[in-house]
């Protein structure tokens, strides 16, 4: 279903919390995994690189700019695994999020990767996010 609700002016606060589960990219070992996300894809934001795990701790706050009137009410978090050269794509999720800004209410979930196929299990992404409003 598509939303038709304009954001207010405010700050979208994102905390990728953890991830769970992550399906192993490797043949030997395990990930080192880093999430890539954004709302436009001109900007995009990335937390740190984790060796050796299938189950990040990121627990990393970011936070987006909304302009009072944009439609953008989705973020696209893709999941990846860095190697000596490039990155493996583990999954990604998008969360739209135009009831969060829209009821001022704040959510900590966790959201299920989907891959290339889209029907395997590629782990899960516990995120936290809340708007704040722009104050005058």
């Amino acid at each position: 279903m598509f939303s038709h609700h304009t954001n207010p002016e405010g700050v979208l606060h994102v905390t990728i919390i953890e991830a769970r589960k992550l399906k192993d990219q490797d043949l030997v070992g395990k990930n080192d995994p880093y999430v890539e996300f954004w709302i436009d894809s001109k900007y995009k934001q990335r937390t740190k690189e984790l060796s050796n795990t299938n189950n990040p701790v990121f627990n990393q706050t970011f936070t987006f700019p909304l302009t009072s009137g944009s439609s953008d009410h989705k973020l696209h978090f893709h999941v990846y695994d860095k190697d000596l050269v490039g990155s493996d794509k583990i999954g990604d999720v998008t969360v739209d999020f135009a009831d969060i800004v829209q009821q001022n209410r704040a959510v900590d979930d966790w959201y299920k990767l989907t891959g290339k196929v889209g029907l395997r299990n590629h782990g899960e992404l516990r995120l936290a996010i809340r708007f704040v409003p722009q104050q005058y």
